[in-house]
């Protein structure tokens, strides 16, 4: 009984990381809880006898669990995703006015929804070396062994994909009070039906990808002036959207009559919105903690 509480300890000290780690692997705050668990049932029945490294021993079970997750989820698919297939990430929501670590970590890391939305276009070894190593500073000989490659190889694995992420993924701002003032600028101007307004805040190529669920038709739409008309659509809603934290970013959450219905991601890019990244699906939206 003593070992099994000291177990139980052990891992609940590194759950934590452990979760950090998956979710930014699967891009799913279910999945990432569902890997955690096959984690400690694996961990529960071989025990840790002989382990020196607890904490990377951990994040390798974690992460060979994620691999074949991703696995799984590419062999389903009867086709690869096209662009304009919009599978929004779970997004990580937050008060702005109560930082908790996990929000520290996701703005730290500059994980927000459209580094994800890239990170899905990897291939599963892609994303598990460039996740390990970018992200989490695990050496290319330990990534090696997971993906069933060379160290050398590994290094290839994570150049490749950090290409696709530099050439894809717009890095945000890092002054959140300074993005904040830019969604809530676009929040006014969406509220007013301020066409001209919108586009001041919109940069010139910003892409918008909305996330409807199976029942809508999910949309991706780029321009200034193609987002800013969209915006014009969503004015009616716009009197309900409040600010929130939207992984480390400044989002918003809409909520009409205690009933979930987005949650709004923003990359703001030099004092422009580059992208927004919106989950509209009602049955994602219930499963978020929005308290």
């Amino acid at each position: 009984m003593e070992e099994r509480t000291r177990l139980v300890d052990q891992f609940e000290t590194h759950r934590a990381h452990l979760r950090a780690v998956a979710y930014r692997m699967l891009g799913s705050t279910g999945e990432a809880d569902d890997a955690v668990q096959e984690a400690w049932l694996r961990v529960s029945r071989s025990g840790t006898a002989g382990v020196e490294n607890l904490g990377g021993w951990l994040t390798t079970i974690v992460s060979r669990v994620c691999l074949d997750m991703l696995r799984s989820r590419r062999s389903r698919r009867e086709a690869p995703l096209e662009e304009s297939d919009v599978r929004m990430p779970d997004p990580i929501v937050g008060r702005e006015d109560r930082v908790d670590p996990e929000q520290e970590a996701l703005l730290g890391d500059s994980v927000g929804l459209a580094l994800l939305v890239v990170l899905q276009s990897l291939s599963p070894p892609e994303r598990l070396a460039f996740v390990l190593h970018d992200m989490f500073g695990m050496p290319f000989a330990e990534i090696g062994p997971i993906v069933g490659r060379s160290a050398t190889a590994a290094r290839q694995l994570a150049s490749r994909a950090r290409r696709r992420v530099r050439g894809t993924a717009a890095v945000p701002d890092p002054d959140l009070a300074r993005q904040r003032q830019v969604v809530d600028a676009f929040l006014a101007a969406s509220r007013e039906g301020n066409f001209e307004a919108l586009l001041s805040v919109l940069d010139e190529d910003v892409v918008l990808r909305a996330d409807y669920g199976e029942e809508g038709a999910s949309r991706l739409i780029r321009g200034a002036r193609a987002v800013a008309g969209g915006a014009l659509s969503f004015s009616r809603f716009a009197p309900f959207a409040r600010p929130a934290l939207v992984n480390g970013a400044a989002g918003l959450v809409t909520v009409r009559e205690g009933q979930p219905l987005s949650v709004m991601g923003f990359t703001v890019v030099r004092g422009k919105i580059a992208e927004i990244n919106v989950l509209a699906d009602p049955e994602r939206l219930q499963r978020l903690d929005l308290a």
